[in-house]
């Protein structure tokens, strides 16, 4: 007899259990997200990274949670990101927030700022230095929440139609130039202009401009910059190591399932690194195929770095007197970089030096 009811309630367990998971899977939320790129679909690393965000969220919640991506210009210009996640016009969007320094320039250290820290540094000072909490409330204040979902590593110094031989050569100089790194050139007289990336062609072709910076090697082989313009100059001393961002609706946010919030966060950390090994692997051949084909390659004079860094610095600032949030953020992170500076220089940098000037091996050849 109580062999019989044990039975019996155990099959009612096994058959409970049956049902279970699957019950479990159908009580998880639906949810359909729109995001909207800062970026043209021809680029696939910065366009790519919010598809693969994208992918990896709707995989790891067995479809249930889909994120629509719209490229730059399908929903709002690229330029706009910001302003159609806060007013909801999309749930999430993926952008360089620097674009959005007329609003206020801390946004700048969300992404670069001329002489700032490199890609390593910048993830240090994210994920390990108190950077996320800092810009936290600063995007607070426009109803949003950001989550690094990608860098480029640092970038070129722009294409130019004419030589760069000294700071003479500036002056008057018209050029496609985002963040506060335009405002560092106005000092040194050139005249900037923030320029969405699929309209930067145009504008140089025209001579509407008459230089253009944006990413790389690979991204500018993709635009087309060589075919407008013929030098191509470096380091790209504003943007050592830029971040995007993926940046979502706060009360879209709040309103997520806390699951869901952890799957997307943790996707936009792996599309945070994706982004910078793709740059790494694909710049160098793309680098060798400009040259190859009559691209000039040139470094910037030393006294135009010099000039750039003391403006720089003089900037800064007047941007802490004039915002509470630039002025927050920029002690604490001119510490963490100059402790960054102080240690790179002694183990990567005496590194990089001796390995980077050394003769490179070929194949087959004698290792020394």
């Amino acid at each position: 007899m109580e062999r019989r009811r044990f039975l019996r309630h155990a099959g009612l367990g096994l058959a409970t259990g049956a049902v279970a998971a699957p019950a479990i899977v159908s009580a998880q939320p639906t949810i359909q997200w729109r995001l909207a790129s800062s970026f043209p679909k021809t680029l696939d690393t910065l366009y790519g990274a919010a598809e693969s965000l994208a992918k990896r969220v709707a995989e790891a919640t067995e479809g249930r949670f889909q994120i629509r991506v719209f490229a730059a210009g399908e929903i709002v210009p690229g330029l706009q990101v910001l302003d159609a996640v806060q007013n909801g016009t999309v749930q999430c969007g993926h952008t360089a927030p620097y674009y959005y320094v007329g609003k206020d320039p801390a946004f700048a250290f969300a992404t670069a700022v001329p002489f700032g820290l490199n890609a390593r540094q910048q993830n240090a000072w994210m994920y390990a230095g108190g950077g996320l909490d800092a810009v936290a409330a600063l995007f607070k204040d426009y109803g949003c929440v950001q989550f690094p979902a990608g860098n480029t590593g640092v970038q070129m110094g722009g294409w130019y139609r004419k030589e760069i031989k000294s700071l003479a050569d500036l002056k008057g100089l018209k050029m496609r130039v985002s963040g506060m790194a335009g405002q560092v050139l106005a000092r040194l007289g050139v005249v900037g202009q923030q320029i969405a990336g699929n309209e930067i062609y145009q504008a140089l072709e025209r001579g509407t401009i008459d230089a253009a910076e944006w990413v790389g090697p690979y991204d500018d082989e993709k635009l087309g910059f060589q075919k407008v313009a013929k030098y191509y100059y470096y380091p790209g001393w504003w943007e050592g190591g830029p971040q995007l961002s993926t940046i979502v609706n706060l009360q879209q946010w709040e309103a997520l399932p806390k699951h869901y919030q952890a799957i997307f966060e943790a996707a936009c950390a792996e599309s945070n690194i994706q982004m910078l090994a793709r740059y790494d692997a694909k710049n160098p051949e793309a680098l060798r195929r400009l040259v190859n084909n009559g691209t000039q390659l040139r470094p910037f004079p030393k006294p135009i770095l010099e000039a750039a860094q003391k403006a720089a610095f003089e900037i800064y600032d007047e941007a802490a007197a004039k915002s509470a949030h630039f002025k927050r953020i920029y002690g604490p992170w001119l510490k963490f970089r100059n402790d960054q500076f102080l240690w790179f220089r002694t183990a990567e940098m005496s590194y990089d030096h001796f390995a980077y000037t050394s003769p490179i091996p070929k194949a087959g050849a004698k290792k020394p």
